[in-house]
């Protein structure tokens, strides 16, 4: 019961507080917006359209359309390291205003949250500024509604309904967020990923109402073009609808825990509610879209902003049509995919190897370059440039970029492009997610250099047994020292080992016992194109490799259910 008085007494403090705001505009004073504080730490803000009751760590309603859209669940928080901590708000104050909007700061030690709120917007703009957050690898805000208001998820890769909880009652836990039914299927949150950069907007809807993200500017996400996200999902134990902003996340990475300046700002992004309409949202991040970057936000590390543009060409004499370029951090040992702690940028060269970066925040950068398939799907080096300097409001112009490259006439077969993902493998697609998808692949596995067709050759490898490549060389080449064997892999979960040999002489190996293999977490959360990419390079003595039939064997002799790695490309060549 007290339970019960004690929500009550707060939703009519609330209704209290809604009513200043009103009496304030009918005298012509003032926004409508409001912020009120209604005592023991809570404060209600929002406008005409929606409000939300804002406690110490949870906001725990949401009031649009004559309903509380959180119910039973619990609403909005800011936290990081996933659960282990919640932000908790010590005071809330109007930070600034206009005629038309607040700008409403929330204080916690590490940091403040800030939610700007224009009359006529259905949602706000929401951005946090680090004062004391600790060496973290997740930091998120996010929303936990209603599963009877928003049943429904939407991202750039998926859209459907989300699993009712009574599904989960009945099914078997079999390993983190991820449960098997009766029928054999699985139920995981896993499912609801995707690739953060290239989302529009995101979400959970329904019939009358949908919440939506909607990040146009992404510098400040971690990680480059391939990093991989969990959405939204359906939480397990309770059946809230969950619709995630993993502002700094790990869940698909090897080692993505960063350090941040006093300053250091994610966001502003726009959390967006309407009806449910897709099509409406979809507008919406148009509309966003081209806004970014916020003339309004009043920043000055924000507004510095310059631009580098520049041609990539290879040292055969190629463009590097179709590049992946990223903007990253300068002189770091660290990995495109784990670098986290400032502001990234990521663009994609045209066909002759030019691009364009705009609206890059003045500082010091590093340039890196590598293959995204098509033309240069040989090409397995990587570009780097330290020390590029972005000077506000300048373009930093570089005419030509040389990439240093390997003759391929030394290339003795190459199955799959270097790209950095499993496309054009066996049960690479549709949907670059899916739960124990890498089961599906073979245990044994026979391809034939020139006569089996990439499609022959699985996105993944993990059960015990040996994938074998035959090939036939008519000759050995008198300059020929040795061979080298590549293997790039698109990501790799440990839990799996194999062994590589080359005319059963063994060469090389795939296991956790690397530093270049620490194990991230792409297989077994069912990420079925990308991970975190490494490059694995073994010598061949000379002598291994005869005229006539080889063959190069990569026999798995240790397996765990759903670990392994993802395939991008194998490679022998001589050298």
């Amino acid at each position: 019961m007290m339970g019960v008085f004690h929500i009550l007494k707060v939703a009519a403090l609330a209704a209290c507080a809604i009513a200043a705001p009103v009496e304030e505009r009918k005298s012509g004073k003032g926004p409508k917006s409001f912020l009120t504080e209604v005592g023991n730490s809570t404060w209600v803000l929002g406008n005409e359209i929606w409000n939300v009751t804002q406690g110490r760590q949870y906001a725990n309603k949401l009031w649009y359309k004559g309903k509380d859209r959180v119910g039973q669940a619990v609403g909005h928080y800011v936290s990081y390291n996933g659960a282990a901590s919640d932000l908790n708000w010590t005071s809330a104050a109007i930070f600034d205003s206009g005629s038309s909007w607040i700008n409403v700061k929330f204080t916690a030690k590490e940091g403040d949250f800030h939610w700007v709120i224009h009359d006529d917007l259905a949602g706000a703009y929401q951005y946090f500024v680090n004062h004391a957050l600790p060496r973290l690898g997740e930091f998120r805000t996010l929303w936990r509604l209603d599963n009877t208001s928003f049943p429904n998820g939407h991202t750039d890769v998926k859209d459907g309904v989300l699993p009712p909880v009574e599904e989960y009652a009945t099914a078997t836990n079999v390993q983190d967020e991820t449960w098997q039914t009766a029928d054999g299927t699985f139920l995981t949150k896993y499912d609801w990923s995707s690739f953060i950069r290239t989302q529009t907007f995101y979400g959970v809807y329904g019939d009358e109402v949908g919440s939506w993200y909607i990040n146009p500017g992404k510098d400040y996400y971690n990680g480059n073009h391939l990093k991989e996200e969990l959405m939204i999902h359906r939480e397990s134990k309770t059946g809230d609808a969950v619709q995630l902003n993993m502002i700094h996340g790990t869940h698909y990475l090897a080692s993505a825990s960063d350090d941040f300046a006093d300053g250091k700002t994610w966001g502003p992004w726009l959390w967006y509610l309407n009806d449910g309409s897709k099509d409406d949202a979809s507008q919406r991040w148009e509309e966003e879209d081209k806004s970014w970057p916020y003339e309004w936000f009043n920043d000055t590390g924000y507004q510095s902003r310059g631009s580098i543009s520049g041609r990539f060409v290879l040292s055969d004499g190629r463009p590097a049509s179709g590049a992946a370029v990223f903007l990253g951090d300068s002189n770091s040992n660290i990995s495109t995919a784990d670098q986290g702690r400032d502001y990234y940028y990521t663009v994609y060269a045209d066909n002759g190897g030019n691009f364009k970066i705009d609206n890059v925040r003045a500082g010091t950068y590093g340039l890196y370059a590598w293959s995204n398939g098509g033309s240069i799907a040989d090409v397995a080096t990587s570009f780097v440039k330290n020390d590029v300097v972005i000077i506000q409001n300048e373009e930093n112009s570089i005419k030509t970029l040389n990439w240093t490259v390997t003759d391929t006439k030394s290339r003795i077969f190459q199955i799959g492009s270097f790209d950095h993902v499993t496309d054009g493998f066996a049960l690479s697609g549709p949907t670059p997610f899916e739960h124990a998808r890498i089961s599906k692949c073979p245990a044994n596995l026979t391809y034939t250099i020139g006569a089996s067709n990439t499609s022959d050759w699985c996105f993944g490898q993990s059960a015990l047994g040996t994938w074998s490549i035959n090939f036939n060389l008519s000759s050995i080449p008198s300059s020929a020292a040795g061979a080298k064997l590549t293997a790039s892999l698109a990501g790799f979960s440990g839990g799996s080992s194999a062994n590589i040999l080359l005319n059963e002489v063994k060469v090389g190996n795939i296991t956790t016992n690397s530093a270049l293999l620490v194990s991230s977490q792409d297989t077994y959360r069912g990420a079925t194109r990308a991970g975190e990419w490494r490059l694995l390079e073994f010598p061949v003595a000379g002598g291994l490799l005869k005229e006539g039939n080889n063959r190069v064997d990569i026999k798995v002799t240790s397996s765990t259910q759903w670990r392994g790695w993802l395939w991008d490309s194998i490679v022998l060549e001589w050298v």
